[in-house]
């Protein structure tokens, strides 16, 4: 993730530097424990979570569980891990729903944390996880927010019940009653209930939040934090604690470029665990908070469950199967291929699955200069081929080419250089298919492997031929070629002409050939 970059490649330089030591002596311990330090504190994590961590990184460090290590470094990178999954919240924390619907979810937290839109988010992610949810607009005090969460519902495909104009007009607490009464009289079986926020913290805003969870009795209280607001993240949360109490927490924003202390802070200061975090502005940027591989993140480690988990959700497995069949069958188009694309953007952003890789960090370069936006246009170039020309490729001439280019804003460069990746792709992919290794451009074959067609060998099983007079014909050449082989040497040379020495000729193409 963005925000963890500067703090990920702080420490994964300091365990670099730690990989070349094959002992580690206390000062080494000491410098190392200095390095995290000072990677945490630039990172805006609060104060007190910097001392307990990185007491117990050192205690631990110095222990005897790494002094009998095999690779000492590699164990320290293990139990810097394992703390920062603790200070983060240890386990995942699922939400916990109500024996007798509706579960009522009530989000609080300061103006401009991203309250509305999560409340759009979570409303999307519950409703594909098979429940119905329903969006309350409890917010009527700022400008325009019930509106923005009309807008937010209905782009999630999600019900909101706004029975109020907002904009400083009705009551909230009436309305979160009345949405109850409204849930269970329509049988919706969530209730997200969206509250007023503040600039900063104050009695009102607390007095307000605290009426609306005694009318509602929700069964979750998640605050909602800015996760890039630094070290007021810490004494924010602390005030909702006091004035509300909270069950969990949501980041938001955790796609941002600032530090991110927040969410190295919060869990730790609370005791209150992080339940989900907002990636970014889509309302399919939403994700389950999961300690362990959000640390894998942090350390470079990579996160390749979520990837998973990511892609499963994107990909239809029968749509998969009948790609495979096409691609073994030599009949994958440019439609198929269009299809595949348009299912890998469903999945999220390509640089945000990447990033999830163990060693992206060393990627980061490359993944900057990754322009999604490339996708877009090989879609467009596509898309402005007719039926015919998806199916058939050969079909594309100059003026075919220049058409579809003027059709999607292209160049007939770019047309061409699309319709090569692509026959390469196809043919690569039908050399995997048929159990082969495929020639990657600029190298030769691999030695011992074949290209996907299996080559007779001289002593291998040849395969019988169907038609007995063509079947009799070859057994009668079989049989008359120990007779009729020309001797010559091994390299073939010499046995054209009646089993004499090889030419003059033939021994400067081997020359040659050879390379003399």
């Amino acid at each position: 993730m963005a925000q963890f970059g500067s703090l990920s490649d702080r420490l994964t330089e300091t365990f670099r530097n730690l990989r070349t030591k094959g002992r580690l002596s206390p000062s080494d311990v000491d410098g190392t424990v200095r390095e995290i330090r000072r990677a945490l504190l630039d990172a805006d994590v609060a104060l007190e979570v910097v001392k307990a961590f990185t007491a117990s990184v050192r205690e631990r460090a110095l222990s005897d569980e790494v002094n009998r290590a095999l690779n000492p470094a590699q164990q320290v990178v293990q139990i810097v891990n394992e703390e920062l999954v603790g200070i983060l919240g240890g386990q995942q924390r699922r939400l916990e729903f109500a024996k007798k619907p509706p579960t009522v979810i009530m989000l609080a937290g300061l103006q401009g944390a991203g309250k509305t839109t999560l409340a759009g988010k979570l409303g999307k992610w519950l409703k594909k996880d098979g429940h119905t949810p329903m969006l309350v607009a409890a917010d009527l005090q700022r400008p325009n927010a019930v509106q923005q969460l009309q807008v937010v519902g209905e782009q999630a495909g999600v019900h909101v019940f706004a029975p109020e104009p907002g904009n400083g007009v009705g009551d909230p607490v009436k309305v979160a009653k009345n949405a109850i009464k409204a849930a269970v009289d329509q049988q919706y079986d969530t209730v997200i209930v969206d509250t007023a926020g503040r600039l900063g913290v104050d009695a009102e805003l607390m007095k307000q939040a605290a009426n609306i969870r005694k009318a509602v009795d929700p069964d979750e209280v998640l605050f909602v934090i800015d996760a890039m607001i630094g070290q007021d993240a810490v004494t924010t949360a602390r005030a909702f604690q006091e004035g509300v109490d909270f069950t969990g927490v949501v980041l938001s924003k955790l796609d941002g470029d600032a530090r991110g202390g927040a969410a190295l802070s919060v869990a730790s200061v609370t005791g209150r665990p992080i339940m989900f975090a907002s990636t970014g502005e889509s309302l399919d940027d939403f994700e389950p908070f999961h300690p362990d591989r959000m640390a894998s993140r942090i350390l470079d480690l990579g996160d390749i469950l979520s990837l998973i988990e990511q892609a499963q959700g994107a990909f239809d497995e029968e749509e998969a199967r009948k790609v495979a069949d096409k691609i073994a069958s030599d009949s994958f188009t440019l439609n198929d291929f269009l299809q595949q694309m348009q299912q890998l953007r469903k999945a999220g952003s390509i640089k945000g699955m990447l990033g999830m890789l163990p060693g992206a960090k060393g990627m980061r370069e490359a993944l900057d200069n990754f322009d999604e936006r490339e996708i877009v246009r090989t879609e467009a170039i596509i898309q402005s081929m007719t039926p015919q020309e998806r199916e058939l490729p050969k079909l594309l001439n100059g003026s075919r080419r220049l058409r579809i280019a003027r059709g999607a804003g292209s160049t007939v460069t770019e047309v061409n250089q699309l319709v090569n990746r692509f026959e390469q792709a196809a043919k690569m992919m039908k050399t995997v298919a048929r159990g082969g290794v495929p020639q990657m451009p600029g190298m030769g074959p691999i030695p011992g492997m074949h290209g996907g067609k299996k080559q007779q060998q001289g002593g291998g099983k040849k395969k019988k031929v169907g038609n007995p007079a063509k079947r009799a014909a070859l057994a009668a050449g079989a049989a008359a070629a120990p007779q009729q082989a020309p001797k010559g040497s091994g390299l073939g040379l010499g046995g054209g002409k009646n089993g004499k020495a090889p030419t003059e000729e033939e021994l400067a193409s081997l020359q040659k050939f050879l390379g003399r």
